[in-house]
């Protein structure tokens, strides 16, 4: 029972921000426009500030792990890259595939993987050093991925309004998919130019210095830092209710429910065994379950809306993922405890 209040703790309360922000969007209080300008600004200056000053606080010298640094990182790369695949095969609409796979592979590792730790051992174990080797993954791979498909729906969108016969079709189809090919190496270049424009991963890499070499960030700017860092999550939270639109929602509730199975069901299934097997327990599995089965990052909704991608089916899997996680993050600790394992 201690289990399940404290997940209702950690998760509940986001949920309950983006029903404000819903609310305070049917009300009037906020509009389209206060919702683009605080997208920019989430996804520009508060996100970024916050990943900048998580690492660059987190002690990962004294915890680290090779072979536990490596088991994130790889593991993170399969599962975005597993999903990725799978979602271009089996998802119809082009213009979807992106959006669905970052928002089930990508959780709230950097919120409330060191907040979900000290609750539980009263230290942040090794989320720091989790975050540190997957976070920046998360929005590397997230980048590549969105401007492949944003790209890619362009071409679909474009062609699938055109009219005409069956020839036509064919010809057109012939042409979209040749015009696919031949912008493969410019959109190569166009993914690279993004990830090191990225703001959010300009802050993660800004901050690795100050984590691996131990500098410590004076007082006065440090309390500038973390209030901007403070906004990001409300402000992000306040957005995704504002943005989403439960007629639109619904009409991909197939998706929305396949992604939130994914993300808080099916990832850990596969991947904990092999976090046993390598020898694993206590904080450094409660860090890899953060890392694998909490709930999607509000980050997936900002990042798909800056990026032309789908943002309705991003912001129905963050609101599904948030709602039911409380209970799967709960039987997930259960297992673990029952196992002896944590």
């Amino acid at each position: 029972m201690a289990d399940f209040i404290f997940s209702l703790n950690a998760t509940l309360p986001i949920f309950l921000i983006m029903v404000l922000g819903w609310f305070l969007m049917k009300i009037g209080l906020f509009n389209k426009e206060f919702n683009k300008v605080a997208d920019k600004y989430v996804f520009k200056v508060a996100l970024p500030v916050l990943l900048f000053k998580d690492i660059a606080t987190a002690d990962i010298r004294s915890d680290f792990n090779l072979t536990f640094v490596l088991f994130c990182m790889i593991t993170t790369t399969i599962m975005f890259l597993a999903i990725w695949g799978l979602s271009y095969i089996f998802i119809k609409d082009k213009t979807q595939v992106g959006a669905f796979t970052q928002a089930s592979a990508r959780g709230s590792a950097a919120v409330l993987g060191i907040a979900f730790i000290n609750n539980i051992y009263g230290n942040s174990g090794m989320a720091p050093l989790m975050i540190v080797s997957a976070v920046p993954l998360y929005n590397i791979l997230s980048v590549i991925i969105l401007t492949f498909s944003a790209d890619m729906g362009k071409e679909v969108e474009k062609k699938s309004g055109i009219g005409g016969n069956d020839r036509e079709i064919k010809a057109n189809s012939a042409d979209t998919l040749k015009k696919v090919r031949n912008s493969k190496g410019s959109n190569i270049k166009k993914a690279c130019i993004n990830v090191v424009k990225n703001p959010i991963i300009i802050g993660i890499f800004l901050g690795l210095p100050f984590s691996i070499f131990g500098i410590n960030i004076p007082a006065i700017p440090l309390k500038a830092v973390t209030s901007i860092a403070q906004t990001a999550t409300p402000i992000a939270l306040l957005v995704v209710g504002a943005g989403f639109e439960g007629a639109k929602a619904i009409k991909k509730i197939k998706l929305t429910s396949i992604a939130t199975f994914i993300k808080l069901v099916l990832l850990p299934l596969i991947f904990f065994p092999f976090a046993i097997a390598f020898g694993f327990r206590g904080s450094e599995l409660v860090a890899i379950l953060v890392m694998l089965g909490s709930p999607t990052t509000v980050t997936c909704y900002i990042m798909a809306k800056n990026m032309g991608n789908d943002e309705v089916l991003s912001s129905s899997i963050v609101v599904m993922a948030t709602l039911l996680s409380s209970v799967t993050l709960t039987g997930w600790i259960f297992v673990l405890k029952v196992m002896g394992l944590i």
